[in-house]
């Protein structure tokens, strides 16, 4: 009995002893057969997007393509996205599959390369760097099955003067020293910005730069600017440039933007003055209306098939005499008759010049013939000599504005009558004039009076200043003021023939101009102000319509955005409020990435018979390539003009503008400088214009 009951002790003991190990050795299997949930993430998904600071995930197919963006080679700036970099590493390929990113600190000179069929960009400096390898989960460590996002909104918090926006941003680093050093490091945010593009598919990922490791410098510009404050804060005291060669510090100036001391007083356009105190857009965006006596007549329509913006120089010089000046009154009297004076036909006004010309009466003054021949009788000569070019450079800069009735669709004319030979030089005045897209007809009466010659200054001043040496058609000789009646049926009806008009189709109504811009951090607010300011100033000066010149505008950062299409705004108002209202953005510097999008997005949807003209503004060296977009922007008929500011490189602004270069690119050293091109660009675009065959 004892040695059954010690047997039955033992089998009891021996069988709690497997059970215990049976189920010892099942809890490890059982964890080990337990697998592991991969999320899954987008293409175009960013590192820095997800606060795990190690995770597995899987990419989905087809995420190899330009626009999901990589910054780096093995190691990646978070900014990048994850599946296209590990397409580049080679970890996956365009089929997906599971990947493994650890994230790391941040880096120094991310190394551009080209890999496995995706081009991976460099990067100076970036907050926070990822490696990418095989999905397979590392010992001892767990992987999360959903992954957290940072949130996709942002706010603003506002911290003294210095906005800082949370939630949806990649933080930035800022230095303030040609050294970087960690201690003087500043790490602020920035929102994502909304896209606005029409097809939000071309739109590519929201992007920041990291603009100051350390100072970009030009060659004897010794200067470093407070990127961070610059960045942010649109006061004067925060907008500071260092002066490192001489230790002082310099503070932002007013924003007075006024001509340059020396500038050409021929210039055929004028900027806005800025004030002290006048907000950027007071100025520039909407035209001052003169108080202009009603027409004691009811409004005529007019001669509808002679729809022109008409101005006579009137010859009010000593040299014609008191009853040659009431010749060429009748004669003008005689032309407002026969042209038929109305709102839908055409409209006169006449600006009588001797020393120094003056408007007798602008466009809107009277809208039917009886009241302008009759205000034509009450005109009194002024005297002095004939300087025609003088009279040209007013007429160009003050007469054929929309305050004075310019109508923009109607062509530009002036007639000019000369009493013998202007005294002083036509020909750059009239070239000018021209440029802005104005016909130009000389009435020349008799020749010099022998007494006159010695005056004369460019006797064959004719053959020098007319627009188009068609056969004649824009000049008219009389041999006697007696027989100047008899050259009005001939005028009317060249002034009239619109087809032939070659000029109708000006610079200034035949393009498609688009804006590219520079929204970076280094920018600031307040000079972004600047650039628009300066961006409306150069809009202005266009005729804008459907059926003229259109405008459109895009802003770039690492992303782009089109602010507005070719199509959108149709008035010229409309184009500058919509100018006003470009919210800065922040971010990174991708000119090249900026140049394709705008050919895409823009010049790919310019009419046929509009030229496409680019005219992109930076202050910085991208951080991708230009050559190649720009070239393809050139080939494809797009006329590139390159402003650069401040640390924008000369290299990068060559490559960029059409040849030849020189007249294509310009720079500043500073932001409040930009208006000194201004009329210069205008200049260049209508020489390139007028020197161009004729359709």
């Amino acid at each position: 009995a004892l040695l059954t009951m010690k047997a039955t002790v033992l089998a009891t003991f021996f069988g709690v002893f497997l059970t215990c190990t049976y189920t010892a050795k099942e809890a490890p299997k059982k964890t080990k057969k337990a697998k592991l949930y991969v999320p899954q993430i987008d293409c175009d998904v960013k590192a820095g997007k997800i606060i795990n600071p190690e995770f597995i995930a899987k990419c989905p197919p087809g995420c190899q393509d330009v626009k999901y963006r990589v910054y780096g080679t093995d190691i990646y700036a978070s900014f990048s996205s994850v599946c296209n970099a590990a397409i580049h590493s080679g970890i996956i390929d365009n089929t997906g599959g599971k990947i493994l990113v650890q994230k790391v600190a941040g880096h120094s000179g991310y190394r551009g390369s080209f890999s496995n069929g995706v081009r991976s960009l460099s990067l100076p400096r970036w907050r926070e760097s990822f490696l990418v390898s095989e999905g397979k989960p590392r010992k001892g460590v767990t992987y999360p099955s959903t992954l957290e996002y940072s949130p996709s909104k942002s706010t603003a918090v506002k911290s003294g003067n210095v906005n800082v926006p949370t939630g949806d941003a990649v933080h930035k680093e800022y230095q303030t020293t040609p050294v970087p050093t960690p201690a003087t490091q500043m790490a602020t945010t920035t929102p994502t910005p909304t896209t606005t593009t029409t097809d939000p598919s071309t739109t590519t990922p929201a992007a920041t730069r990291t603009t100051a490791a350390a100072a970009k410098t030009r060659p004897g510009l010794h200067r470093v600017r407070d990127m961070a404050f610059r960045g942010t804060s649109t006061s004067a005291s925060n907008r500071n440039i260092l002066r490192h060669s001489t230790g002082v510090q310099r503070q932002d100036p007013v924003a007075n933007f006024q001509r340059a001391a020396g500038s050409p007083a021929h210039l055929a356009m004028e900027t806005d003055s800025w004030k002290p105190g006048q907000s950027l857009f007071d100025t520039g965006f909407s035209s001052k209306e003169e108080f202009n006596p009603k027409p004691l007549e009811p409004i005529s329509q007019g001669n509808q098939n002679c729809k022109v913006d008409l101005s006579f120089l009137m010859d009010g010089s000593w040299s014609i005499g008191k009853r040659r000046f009431q010749l060429q009154k009748r004669f003008l009297g005689n032309v407002a008759q026969a042209l038929s004076i109305g709102s839908a036909g055409p409209l006169m006004g006449i600006v009588q010049y001797g020393d120094d010309p003056s408007t007798e009466f602008n466009l809107k003054t009277y809208a039917n013939s009886k009241d302008l021949r009759n205000a034509i009788e009450k005109i009194q000569q002024k005297g002095g000599l004939s300087n025609v070019g003088k009279a040209l450079s007013f007429v160009n800069k003050n007469f054929f504005l929309d305050a004075n009735g310019n109508r923009g669709g109607a062509p530009n004319v002036v007639v000019v009558m000369v009493d013998g030979w202007p005294t002083d030089r036509v020909e750059e005045a009239s070239r000018l004039a021209r440029e802005s897209g104005i016909n130009i007809f000389f009435v020349t009466v008799e020749a010099a009076a022998q007494s006159e010659k010695q005056n004369v200054i460019e006797p064959n001043f004719v053959d020098k200043v007319l627009m188009c040496r068609t056969n004649g058609f824009y000049s008219i000789n009389v041999p006697s003021w007696f027989s100047l009646h008899k050259a009005v049926q001939p005028l009317v009806k060249r002034v009239c023939d619109t087809d032939r008009l070659a000029c109708s189709k000006t610079c200034l109504n035949s393009a498609d101009i688009g804006f590219v811009i520079d929204g970076s951090s280094s920018v600031g607010t307040g000079n972004f102000r600047t650039v628009l300011q300066f961006v409306a100033n150069i809009s202005k000066e266009f005729e804008i319509s459907d059926t003229d010149t259109r405008i459109g505008a895009v802003q770039y950062t690492y992303e782009q955005r089109l602010e507005f299409s070719f199509d959108k705004h149709s008035t010229k108002q409309d184009v500058l409020n919509a100018i006003k209202r470009i919210s800065y953005w922040s971010g990174g510097t991708s000119t090249g990435a900026a140049i394709s999008y705008a050919s895409e997005q823009l010049f790919s949807k310019s009419k046929p018979n509009k030229r496409k003209i680019m005219i992109l503004i930076t202050d910085g060296r991208s951080y991708d390539d230009v050559s190649m977009p720009a070239m393809a922007a050139h080939q494809n008929g797009v006329i590139a003009y390159s402003v650069g500011v401040a640390w924008a490189a000369p290299d990068e602004l060559e490559a960029i503008a059409s040849d030849p270069a020189k007249e294509h690119s310009f720079f500043v050293d500073e932001f409040d400088h930009l208006y000194r091109y201004v009329n210069q660009l205008i200049q260049n675009i209508c020489t390139e214009f007028n020197s161009q065959p004729r359709n």
